[in-house]
């Protein structure tokens, strides 16, 4: 949805930033005119906004009960072979993917690579995860400076993985008699080579036929070679390698010699062994290239495999080379099996993602998603392939054949395909058609939002709106119908009944379009200092980000707005952040630190505290890019430490985090050292003892220089700590200290202390201050729905669900209480609308735990299995699961 404003533009050029913006952003001697709701230009901007493009058909496997699916896969691993888990988790992956759940899928993408059981699985499983880790290369370089390897970034050592036993002689039977002399010689040209005519003859069924069979060769001493395209060197090569087993050191045009001998004598054990050797060349795309025709001409997978390692690890760089493109897309079956073995389906999903992230539009993507549905084995891999290749095919006006392929993939049972033949009816003009598929996918099973959602876009007026609210309804997710709603409200010149429904989705999940969106809606309401705001933010998410429509920078945008703001000092930008990061502002605080980089402060800390302000936003992969600036701006040696050490803890790697925390204490006694080792030490052992260091800790890192938004947090921290030692006092004491220098999320740890205490009045008022005081609130009205009486309860829970419909406590809550009141269908059906469009653990246990408790065991045994998919080491998800499938008839 880049596309999003002003669609009725039809050109634009960056010198020409006036027909750019419209009337948005009407320039005049570089300043905003004011934006007033009866200009006619302002109804031209707002028609404009109508012109939203329509939601994409998402490149994904979405089938329509994900549950089923991963409970599917989840049976199949528990009895597959060892050789079909890759696939299975491949599979588990791509599901995940389209549930938009980017940890799941990496951890599924992470078993498929660690359950490899071939070479190719291996090497292509590795490449993924260094395709989707890239950018972390860093963290790799990082574990190597605390003597740990990243494993999925090294490549494989081909040659010491391959038994030496498959070069063993196969026909060396000392009972034979040969009926020539013992020694034969080979003429090659000019030079004579001495072979062991028994030895020669042991390397292959037709050299011991030629040898020692009917042919004539078998009485002859002399045999002439000069036309087999060896050369003597070659020869002499072959003659050593059949007395001894091993290949003497030759160059690569040697090898490749005896390699083609190999093949037309057909020597398994000398092909190997040239193949191994010739592996060990490839270092370079080039090599990769010249050795990959090679290989596939005369069917050598070691070799395509060592091959095809060097060329994956240069994904996404080495597609755009013609060579690498051609070798892959012009591969027929057989060349694919010699290339990828068994795993063709893999490879060329893998490629197919990457050529769709470079251009989705471009041969090449077609033809490896062309090769993707060859490839495909199996119903589910079909629908994958077919619905991917069908939605390149939309994308690219191909109508028919887009139609064809989505009709195929919604035969083969990917129901979310229909999505594509609804559009492709509607470019008809025959809307009509489009809602008759969609109602008979939805009179067929339980409907999703998703489908609302399309049934919408082939109605109009309050019917339209109508299918919106329901599929924000039933999957609040969903960015379009917020979008479409805030777009009608301008049009109305309701402004701020639009910003109120775009701030609905941005409540609990950071939309660059919305943001972009709501940029325009302060614009109208003359509000320049919240559009730079949104704007600033927009940069820190995406620094090359383009706005309206993709037709200017979002930079130039913020310079205009920045001429009609008031400019802050360093002094008043402190102020700003302090008082944001107070009110639980992030969205706030991450503008104002935006503007703070442009000035000469100690950026090191800045991207620092703009990444912790990204993980609470949800945006892990940000963060990360900041944290490596942070560690890049680092004023010195020290403080680099502490960012290397967030940097591995945030990467899973504890132990290693502690490590540098220690270097840099060792160095220099700071704050965030000490702040960083009491934080991964208490995530990392539970030991009692362990409480005290941690506190310990604490109390050095607030000796130490640092401002009261970081002492704040630590104070906090520390608090929590001292209540897990049920030392109230001391908590309580940490938390006021916390609250007196603006670090209000305080109040939630003073309300536990008061709980603690039995008073349940003094714990619901805390939590209301900070209700009060939090821009973003949702986790304080659940927190607070604990200090209430059932009936306020309900009330804070339906709010926490209408701010933030991911959290899963208020579902679960109110599942609890219908099934304590014996509505176990509702009980059911209120999980079952959160599982809908969150894949959740404690949703999807709870749901088990109430199929079994009313006898439907294959339910809960389904939930139980796809529960395990989320987190396969769940320890009571796995004793229910035991319990029930012992259960199961």
């Amino acid at each position: 949805m880049r596309k999003l404003f002003f669609s009725e533009l039809t050109s634009c050029k960056e010198t020409k930033l006036q027909s750019a913006t419209h009337s948005w952003l009407p320039m005049d001697k570089g300043k905003l005119s004011k934006f007033t709701g009866h200009s006619s230009s302002s109804s031209s901007s707002i028609e404009s906004l109508m012109k939203m493009p329509e939601p994409p058909v998402l490149p994904h496997f979405k089938p329509a009960d994900y549950v089923d699916i991963l409970a599917q896969i989840h049976e199949e691993l528990e009895y597959c072979p060892p050789d079909e888990k890759s696939c299975l988790y491949l599979l588990q992956f791509q599901v995940f993917r389209g549930l938009g759940e980017a940890k799941l899928s990496r951890r599924s993408l992470q078993a498929a690579w660690e359950k490899a059981s071939t070479i190719h699985e291996k090497l292509i499983f590795g490449a993924w995860l260094k395709y989707e880790k890239r950018g972390e290369e860093p963290i790799s370089d990082l574990l190597g400076s605390c003597g740990k390897c990243s494993q999925e970034f090294k490549l494989l050592d081909f040659v010491s993985q391959i038994s030496a036993e498959s070069h063993g002689i196969s026909y060396d039977d000392e009972s034979d008699e040969f009926q020539g002399s013992p020694v034969v010689h080979f003429r090659i040209r000019d030079d004579m080579i001495a072979c062991d005519r028994r030895k020669l003859a042991a390397l292959s069924t037709p050299l011991y036929a030629m040898l020692n069979g009917g042919f004539k060769e078998s009485h002859l001493e002399v045999i002439d070679m000069s036309r087999n395209g060896i050369s003597p060197i070659g020869m002499r090569a072959i003659s050593k390698f059949s007395l001894s087993g091993r290949l003497p050191y030759l160059s690569a045009e040697s090898i490749l010699e005896m390699l083609d001998f190999a093949n037309k004598f057909c020597c398994k054990g000398l092909k190997d062994a040239c193949e191994q050797k010739l592996a060990s060349f490839v270092s370079s795309r080039q090599d990769a290239i010249d050795y990959m025709e090679c290989a596939i001409e005369l069917g050598c997978s070691i070799l395509a495999a060592s091959c095809l390692q060097v060329l994956l690890n240069e994904l996404p760089e080495c597609l755009n080379d013609e060579q690498v493109v051609r070798i892959f897309s012009s591969a027929n079956k057989q060349q694919r099996s010699t290339m990828a073995g068994n795993a063709s389906f893999s490879l060329y999903c893998l490629l197919g993602e990457v050529s769709m992230s470079i251009s989705a539009t471009s041969d090449v993507t077609v033809s490896f998603l062309e090769k993707l549905v060859d490839s495909a084995s199996d119903s589910r891999q079909k629908q994958l392939a077919l619905h991917q290749l069908a939605c390149v095919r939309l994308l690219r006006k191909d109508h028919a054949e887009a139609e064809r392929l989505f009709n195929a993939a919604f035969t083969a049972g990917h129901v979310y395909s229909v999505v594509g033949l609804a559009r492709l009816a509607s470019l008809r003009s025959n809307k009509h058609y489009s809602l008759n598929l969609l109602d008979s996918v939805m009179s067929s099973r339980w409907p999703l939002g998703w489908m609302y959602q399309e049934r919408a876009l082939y109605l109009d007026g309050d019917s339209k709106l109508e299918n919106l609210n329901k599929a924000t309804e039933l999957d609040p997710t969903l960015t379009y119908p917020y979008m479409f709603r805030a777009a009608s409200l301008m049009k109305r010149q309701s402004v701020e009944a639009a910003l109120m429904e775009i701030n609905r989705i941005l409540g609990f999940k950071l939309v660059l379009e919305c943001l972009e969106l709501r940029f325009c809606c302060y614009l109208a309401l003359e509000d320049y200092r919240a559009a730079l705001c949104d704007v600033q933010a927009i940069l820190t998410l995406a620094p090359d980000y383009r706005m309206i429509g993709g037709r200017v920078a979002a930079k130039q945008l913020r310079t205009l707005v920045m001429e009609n703001v008031e400019q802050w000092t360093t002094a008043d930008c402190w102020m700003q952040l302090y008082d944001r990061w107070s009110s639980v502002d992030d969205i706030g605080s991450l503008s104002v630190i935006y503007q703070m980089l442009e000035s000469d402060a100690a950026k090191g800390v800045l991207y620092f505290r703009q990444s912790l302000l990204l993980l609470r936003l949800n945006c892990p992969e940000a963060a990360m890019r900041s944290l490596q600036l942070a560690r890049e701006h680092a004023a010195s040696h020290h403080e680099r430490l502490v960012y290397e050490g967030w940097i591995l803890y945030d990467t899973g790697h504890c132990e290693e985090g502690l490590q540098k925390a220690e270097a840099s204490i060792a160095i220099q006694r700071s704050f965030e050292a000490f702040f960083l080792k009491a934080y991964a030490l208490a995530d990392s052992s539970l030991e009692a003892s362990t409480s005290a260091t941690v506190v310990s800790l604490l109390e050095d890192a607030l000796r130490c220089p640092s401002d009261r938004l970081r002492k704040g947090q630590a104070l906090n921290n520390l608090g929590s700590v001292y209540v897990d030692c049920g030392n109230l006092d001391l908590a309580a004491e940490c938390y006021i200290n916390a609250l007196k220098i603006g670090h209000t999320r305080a109040h939630q740890g003073l309300a536990r202390v008061h709980f603690l205490r039995n008073n349940r009045t003094g714990a619901f008022e805390e939590m209301t201050k900070l209700i009060e005081k939090a821009r973003s609130n949702a986790s304080a009205y659940e927190k607070r729905s604990e200090y209430c009486d059932r009936d306020l309860t309900k009330a804070d829970l339906q709010m926490v669900t209408k701010l933030d419909p991911l959290r899963v406590y208020p579902y679960r809550y109110r599942a609890a209480v219908l099934m304590d009141n014996h509505k176990e269908k509702d009980a059911i059906s209120e999980l079952t609308k959160a599982i809908a469009f969150k894949a959740d653990l404690n949703l999807l246990h709870l749901r088990a735990a109430f199929h079994e408790h009313v006898g439907d065991i294959s339910g809960a045994l389904r939930d139980c299995r796809a529960a395990l998919s989320v987190d396969p080491n769940h320890q009571e998800m796995l004793e229910l699961h035991h319990r029930v499938n012992s259960q199961e008839p």
